[in-house]
């Protein structure tokens, strides 16, 4: 079996902050697998996310490398962050109002990333860029903050979903909402496999 990190992640949230969100594995297990386990893992799957350059996520592993305990300060401000949004998300999926702390602290982040955000013109559009230095480590952090005030200003946070396998956050675009899974490839497979399983334990019993 393929090791599990934190590039081989599969991005099914439909939004970057669920994406981050969904980088541990079985929220309800007792046990859940954390694919971020340091800054390294934070900038490599900022590259997978589309985040970083490959560049840049060199760059700021290297940085990262030779200021340690900054390194661990930005990392741990990524995991609370990460948390803090499962949290807003969960609540807003049982029509419940978020913890003030964690609200205060996607505003306090989303105050950060936005006085450095800046409009670039492309071809037809403007996108958002982040003017920041580039041994800046929490620069990865500005993108998903805005992503996670995006989804919740928008028309699809009523599509926001839980895969009732593994507790990944989705946004069901499906017509009729009926998306159960993150992915049928993966937890579709493992549901209909537990069912059958049963099935044939009952038959037998």
């Amino acid at each position: 079996m393929a090791e599990k990190t934190a590039t081989t992640l599969s991005l099914i949230g439909g939004a970057l902050c669920l994406d981050f969100v969904n980088t541990v594995e079985d929220y309800r297990s007792e046990s859940p697998y954390e694919y971020l386990t340091n800054f390294a893992d934070l900038a490599s799957w900022g590259h997978h996310a589309g985040v970083l350059t490959s560049q840049l996520a060199q760059e700021l592993t290297e940085t990262a490398a030779g200021r340690r305990e900054e390194a661990a300060r930005i990392y741990q401000c990524a995991f609370e962050l990460r948390s803090a949004l499962y949290r807003v998300f969960a609540a807003q999926l049982i029509s419940r109002k978020p913890r003030a702390d964690d609200l205060a602290m996607l505003n306090e982040r989303l105050g950060e990333a936005l006085s450095r955000g800046r409009l670039k013109p492309t071809e037809d559009h403007y996108v958002w860029y982040w003017k920041s230095e580039a041994d800046d480590l929490v620069q990865i952090l500005y993108p998903i903050v805005r992503s996670a005030a995006d989804l919740l200003t928008s028309d699809r946070l009523a599509r926001l979903s839980e895969c009732v396998e593994c507790g990944w956050l989705f946004i069901d675009m499906s017509k009729n909402r009926s998306r159960r899974w993150c992915s049928m490839g993966v937890c579709g497979n493992r549901a209909k496999a537990r069912r059958h399983y049963q099935r044939k334990h009952d038959v037998e019993s």
